[in-house]
């Protein structure tokens, strides 16, 4: 009896989470529904492309580089060692936590949209997901976690917290996007004579589209995150909810209807709350979303119009401040003084959440210097002015067309 009550735990657990993992994959569609939506038509095939070519590069390079550096478990090994006595649980644990190394590359897609070359960008996705990534996330949840999780502990009272990824995924994959775009420059006709002018985007529904995919997987997402049925916790569905709403709201005000900002906004208030979700109120998730909201709304246009950098889908705003406010929002409304359920250190998520900054900011400089050196990482006139499906690709996305 004892043995099958184990043997249906185990079985349960890889189910739970083999279904989260589900459900963060299908988030990649997302990613390529919004990429697509917000770049010109002569560069949509190149956006669908670059997803699932990053996609695939990231599980080689997590499964044999970057899981073993995280957790310190190999696959190098037979298949019924793999298997074990859990009923591979480990397996299912890897495609879990590679949809969120994967997310790197795809966040970093969007900022850099129809200017960078294929393949330079193919290599450093691969750098990140395999080596860069990793490398954080064994500090702050894997197997070196110990050493820099005790020192939060010792120095402010408590561990850095960051439950879905808000800092770990989203501002590390913001903030390693913003050197590339810096480094890259704006699209051509983006600003001229120093003024502004937007590049309108090609398909609202298609955008709307891919943050509507993106919020139904992040429930998989956040909610999974538990990585085990015990641990699995409604107020994080709840916190999920409630702060997605609290961004669309926001956005819907903030940014005057505008149906970029409004679908923009629900992620912004999914990327606040992952790393708080199982702590806060309720209605403290729903602030903490809309803050978010408020974050990338402005941040967004600040960063177009007075900073002039050229980041086509908003990337730092989106994941990478949002994110480090998601990390620093925790230590506020993760408190028991808001209702939150206690036990995390405003100052330990302060300087956790800064530390990933350092450290994107400094680690993508170093790759994407190296690449524009050896390589040259952008486009030249001529196939930018063509556009990345035919360049790259020697397709459009409606091969239909030219026969009209």
């Amino acid at each position: 009896m004892e043995a099958s009550l184990l043997s249906l735990q185990h079985g349960g657990d890889v189910l739970f989470l083999l279904l989260g993992a589900i459900m963060v994959f299908a988030m990649h569609a997302g990613f390529a529904f919004l990429e697509v939506g917000t770049v010109r038509q002569k560069n949509q095939l190149n956006a669908f492309v670059k997803i699932l070519s990053d996609w695939s590069v990231s599980c080689v390079v997590y499964f044999l580089i970057g899981y073993p550096i995280s957790y310190g478990i190999h696959f190098y090994t037979s298949a019924a060692g793999l298997l074990g006595d859990n009923q591979g649980y480990e397996l299912v644990r890897f495609f879990f936590l590679l949809c969120f190394a994967a997310c790197i590359p795809a966040i970093i897609s969007g900022g850099i949209a129809e200017r960078a070359k294929f393949w330079p960008q193919v290599v450093a996705g691969g750098i990140f997901a395999g080596i860069s990534y990793p490398i954080f996330e064994s500090l702050i949840w894997g197997q070196n976690s110990a050493g820099l999780q005790g020192f939060f502990e010792s120095a402010f009272g408590a561990q850095f917290h960051d439950f879905a990824g808000s800092v770990v995924v989203h501002s590390v994959g913001g903030w390693l996007a913003l050197p590339a775009i810096l480094i890259l420059g704006p699209r051509m006709g983006r600003f001229v004579r120093g003024r502004s002018r937007a590049i309108p985007v090609s398909n609202i529904p298609f955008l709307a589209l891919g943050s509507w995919i993106l919020a139904v997987g992040w429930f998989g997402f956040n909610v999974m995150s538990a990585q085990s049925l015990e641990g699995v916790s409604g107020l994080v569905a709840v916190n999920s909810l409630l702060a997605m709403v609290g961004g669309v709201l926001f956005a819907l005000v903030a940014g005057k209807n505008d149906p970029g900002f409004v679908h923009n906004g629900a992620l912004a208030g999914l990327i606040a709350i992952c790393a708080g979700s199982d702590l806060m109120h309720p209605i403290g998730a729903f602030f903490v979303g809309g803050i978010g909201s408020l974050i990338f709304v402005y941040g967004f246009q600040f960063e177009q119009e007075k900073l002039k950098i050229d980041d086509v889908l908003g990337v730092w705003p989106l994941h990478g401040v949002v994110g480090t406010w998601g990390g620093i929002a925790a230590g506020i409304f993760g408190s028991t003084a808001l209702g939150g359920l206690g036990g995390v250190s405003f100052m330990s998520q302060l300087v956790g959440s800064l530390l990933a900054v350092v450290y994107a900011l400094v680690t993508s400089y170093v790759v994407y210097k190296v690449i524009d050196k050896v390589s040259g990482f952008r486009l030249n006139e001529d196939q930018e002015f063509a556009g990345a499906d035919l360049t790259v690709h020697r397709i459009n996305a409606y091969p239909e067309e030219n026969l009209k």
